[in-house]
């Protein structure tokens, strides 16, 4: 076939059919793709889920530490009371 005194190597026709076959193998790796993405984006989701329920529990685990802590320092200072102090023993 001779097109415009050139002579065709590819049918229109073809060139067509393989441009809507490229159209739909990219629309079908953009729609796999989208999939993908808000895989990833659940489990991310999920992720920070979890980050901040550990973040919680360790928050929670350093203030009870911390109360703990001043408990002691509290009933310490209870028996500091309680004691009497012999007068002839120095101060430190």
């Amino acid at each position: 076939m001779i097109r415009n005194g050139r002579r065709v190597l590819v049918h229109p026709d073809r060139v067509h059919q393989m441009f809507n076959r490229m159209r739909e193998d990219l629309h079908a790796l953009s729609f796999r793709h989208a999939c993908e993405v808000a895989d990833l984006r659940r489990e991310l989701d999920e992720v920070r889920g979890l980050y901040a329920q550990l973040r919680a529990a360790v928050l929670a685990r350093q203030n009870a530490e911390q109360e703990l802590h001043q408990l002691y320092r509290e009933r310490e200072i209870q028996r500091a009371r309680v004691i009497e102090r012999d007068p002839a023993t120095r101060l430190q």
